[in-house]
């Protein structure tokens, strides 16, 4: 099956990130969409919360220019982004009162994040959700746990 190239890539920088240890949820750098963004934050200017798919203003000027960032506009990559809090376990949009999982950088809260980051990407270019991603992840997940036990 041929794959968009910006799917591709986003799933190559994530798959890194997760690999590393470099994904955090609560960190605008590290997080899902700053991951796919290199490490880009002011991503996170196109909403006023983090989590929310309401674009702000200047997320709204973006996307009527048709700006794309790594290949997706900004409504897109805060879908990307709430996917990958969501499953994380947070509450959405993030505030100070917000539900947070215990300890946000435990490998299984990130992986569980990362499936529903992957499965929103898989939604946006319209590719089903049983892609061979799934069994090598599942495989670095395996490794990870083996290394922190």
């Amino acid at each position: 099956m041929q794959t968009p190239s910006r799917f591709d890539r986003a799933l190559q920088a994530l798959y890194e990130g997760f690999y590393n240890g470099q994904l955090h949820p609560e960190d605008s750098c590290r997080c899902a969409v700053g991951t796919l963004c290199n490490g880009w934050s002011a991503w996170k200017h196109f909403s006023d919360q983090h989590g929310s798919l309401d674009l702000n203003y200047v997320g709204k000027v973006h996307e009527g220019l048709g700006r794309r960032y790594q290949g997706y506009l900004p409504s897109e990559l805060l879908r990307i982004e709430a996917a990958f809090l969501k499953g994380c376990g947070y509450d959405l949009p993030l505030d100070h009162r917000s539900k947070r999982p215990a300890s946000p950088a435990d490998v299984e809260v990130i992986y569980k994040g990362l499936m529903c980051a992957i499965t929103e990407l898989c939604r946006l270019d319209r590719i089903p959700d049983l892609l061979p991603h799934t069994s090598a992840l599942e495989e670095i997940y395996q490794q990870r746990q083996l290394q922190t036990a």
